[in-house]
C-alpha cells in the first residue's frame, strides 16, 4: 500500500435520523440516505430531484438591482457608450458574454474589457481603467462584473470623469463599506440570501429582470442558461437552491448549444452527448480559464461569443494551447517546489517562492502540493522588483483569512476564503511570514485532528449498482460544492484478472463481489503499490458512453487491503 493511502482516514457518514421516509416511490432506498444528508427535508425532495425553471425568484428582489435596470435603459434609449469591464477568469468572461449578448439584443454595441492577469491584476486596477479608456474611449456607463465590490477609489476617479459606474459582482463588500456607484447589485453585500451565485448568476438575475421590464420579440432568457452553467460550475460556488437549478437547466442547454466556440469546445475534448458538471469542471473550464493564465483572457471571450464555426474552430485549438502550455508551466514549478521542499519537509505548512514562476499557474501548484502533502500551500510568485504574489489553499480546519490576518505585519496585502486566498508580499519577507504562518497553525490547531479523511456517503454491493439504480442516483446531480458527488464504499471485493495498465498510470480493474461483477478504472492507481485481494474499495459512479452502449462506470479512489477476509469467496 503507498505512504499516501496509509494516511488517509476512511470515514462511513451518518445516515439522519427518519431518511427511509424521504426514498421516492419506486427508487432505490440508498437515494432517502444520500438526501438525507444532504439536509433535504421531505417536503423538498421533488424540488431538489426535478428544479424547474419556474421555480425562479423575482430578480428585483435582489437591493439595487431597479436602479441598474434604470440606468442600463437610460444608456439604451440614449444611445450611450456603455463599457463592461469583467475578471479574466471564467466566471468574468462568461458574465461580460451573458451581459454583453443582453444588451445586444436591445440595440446597443458595448464595449468590453479585460485586464491582464500577471500585468494589471484583478478588478478595476490602475493600469487597467487605463488601459480600458484608451482602447475603448470614455463611455457613458461602465458595468464592472465579477468585480468592482472594493473597488471604492478607482470609482470615485471614474465619477470626477463623468462616468457611471454600475457594479455587478458577488464578492465581498471591503472595509470601506459600499462604493458610490449608481447601483451596486451583489448579494453579498446586501445580505440577500442568494448569496451563493456567481457573478454570471447575478448578470443573469439582471437580465431577467430587464427583459421583465422590457420584453424583447425572440429572445429567449433560456439562451443564456450555457453560459451561466459554464460560469457557476467553473467558480466553485455552492449548487444550491436557484445555483443547481440554473446548472440543471444551463447543462441540458449546452449539450445542443447554439454557440459555436462551445460546440468546438466540447468537440475538442470529447464531451459531446449528456453532459455532467465535472465534464465543466474538468474539461471546458480549465481551456477557458488557460487564456486569463496565459494573459490572453479575450481570447476566451471571443470563443463564447463568435457566430462563425470555422472561427470557433480556430480558438478552441488555441484555447487548447493556452492549456497545454500551462500544463508545461505548471509541471515545471511542480517540480522546482518538490525539490524545494526537503529542508521544511516537517513544518505543518508549505510556503515556497520563486522568481522564475509565472503567476497565472501557482493557484494551481499551490492545489496540488495541498493535495499530495494535506497542508496548507502559498506557491509565491516574485517579480523582477522583488514583489510576490502568492496562491494558497488550505485543508479543513485551517482558515487562510484568520492566517492572513495574523501574519498582517509581513505582508503588503492579502485576503479571500477559509479554504483558497491570495497575498502580496515583499520577497525578503517570505520567511518571516513562513514562521508567522508555522506559529499560527501550531498555536490554533493544538491536538485537532487534522489527517487526511475520506468521507463515505455510504456501503453498497456491486450488484446494487445497476441502469435503473444509474437513473435514480443522476438526478442527485448537478454535482458540486455543497453537493458533492457521493462517494461510495464495498467490502471485500476480489480481482478476475490482474489488472489491466492503461496510458498515464490508470488500471482497468476486473472486480468480483460474490456473484456480481464488475470493471472500474482507477485513475492513476498504477503509481500505488497495492495490497493483495481481498480489498475494501472507495469509488464513485458515473454514467459511461461507448458506442452507444450506456453502462455503470466505476472510478475507484481509495484501496485498502479488506479489513475482514472472507475466504469463501476465493
Amino acid at each position: 500500500m503507498s505512504q499516501k493511502e496509509q494516511k488517509v482516514q476512511w470515514v462511513l457518514r451518518e445516515a439522519p435520523g427518519g431518511w427511509e421516509n424521504l426514498v421516492p416511490e419506486g427508487m432505490p432506498k440508498i437515494l432517502g440516505r444520500l438526501l438525507a444528508q444532504r439536509g433535504i427535508p421531505e417536503e423538498k425532495v421533488e424540488r431538489f430531484l426535478r428544479p424547474k425553471l419556474a421555480e425562479l425568484t423575482d430578480p428585483f428582489e435582489i437591493p439595487e438591482i431597479n436602479l441598474a435596470v434604470k440606468r442600463v435603459f437610460e444608456a439604451v434609449d440614449g444611445d450611450q457608450r456603455v463599457c463592461i469591464y469583467g475578471d479574466y477568469d471564467v466566471d468574468g468572461v462568461s458574465s461580460i458574454a451573458v451581459l454583453r449578448t443582453t444588451l445586444e439584443a436591445y440595440g446597443l454595441k458595448p464595449h468590453s474589457f479585460i485586464p491582464r492577469r500577471s500585468s494589471e491584476g484583478y478588478g478595476l486596477s490602475g493600469g487597467g481603467l487605463e488601459r480600458c479608456l484608451q482602447e475603448c474611449g470614455k463611455p457613458d456607463l461602465m458595468i464592472a462584473v465579477d468585480c468592482g465590490t472594493v473597488s471604492n477609489e478607482a470609482i470615485a476617479g471614474l465619477n470626477q470623469q463623468g462616468v457611471d459606474t454600475v457594479v455587478v459582482d458577488h464578492h465581498e463588500i471591503g472595509p470601506d463599506g459600499r462604493p458610490d456607484c449608481v447601483a451596486l447589485v451583489n448579494p453579498k453585500a446586501s445580505g440577500d440570501p442568494r448569496e451563493y451565485l456567481c457573478a454570471a448568476g447575478v448578470v443573469f438575475k439582471l437580465a431577467h429582470a430587464l427583459l421583465k421590464t422590457r420584453a424583447i420579440e425572440g429572445f429567449d432568457l433560456k439562451s443564456i442558461l450555457d453560459l451561466v452553467a459554464v460560469a457557476t460550475i467553473s467558480d466553485i460556488v455552492p449548487l444550491v437552491d436557484e445555483n443547481r437549478l440554473l446548472v440543471r437547466h444551463g447543462l441540458r442547454i449546452l449539450e445542443t448549444s447554439s454557440r459555436p466556440g462551445l460546440r468546438a469546445l466540447l468537440k475538442l475534448t470529447g464531451t459531446e452527448g449528456k453532459l455532467s458538471s465535472a465534464d465543466i469542471g474538468f474539461r471546458i473550464g480549465p481551456r477557458l480559464n488557460a487564456a486569463g493564465r496565459m494573459d490572453q483572457p479575450e481570447q476566451a471571450l471571443a470563443t463564447l461569443m463568435t457566430g462563425c464555426d470555422i472561427e470557433a474552430h480556430d480558438l478552441a485549438d488555441e484555447l487548447e494551447r493556452f492549456n497545454r502550455s500551462r500544463q508545461l508551466l505548471e509541471q515545471g514549478i511542480f517540480a522546482e517546489a518538490m525539490a524545494m521542499l526537503e529542508e521544511g519537509k516537517d513544518d505543518p505548512i508549505i510556503v515556497v517562492g520563486s522568481r522564475s514562476w509565472h503567476a497565472g499557474v501557482v493557484g494551481i501548484v499551490a492545489s496540488r502540493l495541498m493535495r499530495m502533502y494535506h497542508k496548507p500551500v502559498f506557491v509565491i510568485s516574485i517579480d523582477e522588483n522583488g514583489i510576490g504574489k502568492g496562491s494558497g489553499r488550505s485543508i479543513a480546519g485551517i482558515s487562510l483569512v484568520e492566517a492572513i490576518g495574523v501574519c498582517r505585519d509581513h505582508l503588503i496585502s492579502g485576503g479571500g476564503h477559509h479554504m483558497a486566498a491570495g497575498l502580496s508580499i515583499h520577497e525578503d519577507s517570505i520567511d518571516a511570514f513562513r514562521e508567522g504562518f508555522i506559529k499560527f497553525v501550531n498555536e490554533t490547531c493544538g491536538e485537532k485532528d487534522l489527517s487526511a479523511k475520506v468521507h463515505v456517503d455510504a456501503e453498497v454491493e456491486l450488484g446494487q449498482l445497476s441502469l435503473d439504480f444509474l437513473a435514480s442516483y443522476e438526478l442527485l446531480q448537478p454535482f458540486g460544492s455543497a453537493n458533492p458527488q457521493p462517494i461510495f464504499m464495498a467490502k471485500n471485493v476480489w480481482l478476475t484478472e490482474p489488472p489491466r495498465r492503461l496510458k498515464n498510470n490508470h488500471l482497468r480493474l476486473f472486480l468480483r463481489q460474490g456473484y456480481d461483477e464488475r470493471d472500474a478504472i482507477f485513475f492513476g492507481g498504477g503509481a500505488n503499490d497495492l495490497p493483495d485481494p481481498p480489498w475494501d474499495l472507495t469509488f464513485t459512479v458515473d454514467r459511461n458512453v461507448f458506442r452507444g452502449r450506456v453502462s455503470v462506470q466505476i472510478s475507484i479512489q481509495h484501496v485498502r487491503a479488506a479489513a475482514s477476509r472472507d475466504d469463501e469467496r476465493k
